[in-house]
């Protein structure tokens, strides 16, 4: 296991369960990583971690270090990562960052900022754990081996058992990330015009009826259309509502597969869920579905040297 420098960002909702936090950092620490920037974690104001202009700061500084670490890593997710996308130097970002080997590493509120600065920077990250995740009680194993199994190789190798088009076989960048967030940015300059891309999604509480909504706005928006494949995460907590007289996420699911227009697979391991995978943003991937298994192969992203 690589011992690696760490550097944590904030960039969204306050540390309010601040011994998972401090769980997270000290396994990093046990696995021989140097943990910095801790400061972040007690920083709050209102729901966020500090003022905005303190949490562009965190991605701002990243092209500003005398030496980049090796992972920047998300500390949770909430809201507010939108609040910061008019602030951000895309520019220096673009100079310092797009050809690094950073991994810039977190998911849910966290995807306006993957969205965006892969938009206007070109710029590669991660959807994968945040420290809170990490920190998880029991520690996440899964996760935590299939996150430094990812990060430190220049290819990576995800199996899970799918549903969906049997015979699948498609190539095209890899992108996503929470659905709602991502809905969130349809038609700003922090939304990545990608063709032929495999997308994948999650989401976290949402009404079926409104992940069908958010589903609808992709569809006619045409950005579903242009994809080679939907790739389905973890929908944790997502539950119908006592009007929904028997509409629930299958049923959502079910008119999702109807309108799409594209292949739909099921049962990626990501998202708010113990079990997770660390996908790379923006990298070149394979996906290929037969006799019941997924297979998702991602080459060429930001990696650790060995």
């Amino acid at each position: 296991m690589p011992n690696a420098r760490i550097r944590l960002i904030a960039p969204s909702g306050y540390a309010h369960d601040p011994d998972a936090m401090m769980r997270g950092v000290a396994r990093l620490r046990e696995a021989g990583c140097t943990v910095e920037n801790l400061d972040v974690l007690g920083r709050a104001q209102l729901r966020f971690a500090g003022s905005d202009a303190e949490r562009a700061g965190d991605i701002n500084a990243l092209a500003t270090l005398d030496e980049l670490p090796d992972i920047a890593l998300v500390t949770r997710g909430g809201y507010g990562a939108a609040r910061l996308l008019g602030q951000l130097d895309y520019g220096a970002l673009r100079e310092r960052l797009a050809h690094s080997n950073l991994a810039l590493v977190g998911h849910s509120d966290f995807t306006a900022l993957q969205l965006a600065l892969y938009a206007r920077s070109g710029v590669r990250s991660f959807a994968g754990p945040l420290l809170a995740d990490l920190g998880a009680e029991p520690c996440p194993t899964y996760t935590w081996e299939h996150f430094w199994s990812t990060l430190s190789a220049d290819a990576s190798v995800a199996t899970w058992a799918g549903a969906g088009d049997a015979g699948l076989d498609v190539q095209g960048p890899l992108w996503g990330g929470n659905l709602a967030v991502l809905c969130s940015l349809l038609g700003t300059p922090y939304f990545p015009a990608i063709d032929g891309g495999i997308l994948f999604v999650e989401d976290l509480a949402e009404p079926p009826f409104r992940i069908e909504r958010l589903f609808y706005q992709l569809h006619l928006s045409g950005v579903l259309g242009r994809q080679r494949a939907l790739v389905l995460g973890d929908f944790h907590a997502c539950r119908p509502g006592p009007r929904d007289n028997g509409y629930d996420l299958d049923a959502a699911f079910a008119q999702l597969a109807r309108m799409a227009g594209v292949p739909v697979i099921h049962g990626l391991p990501h998202g708010h869920a113990a079990r997770q995978l660390t996908l790379p943003f923006g990298a070149q991937a394979r996906l290929r579905v037969s006799g019941g298994e997924a297979r998702l192969e991602c080459t060429g992203y930001p990696h650790m040297s060995p």
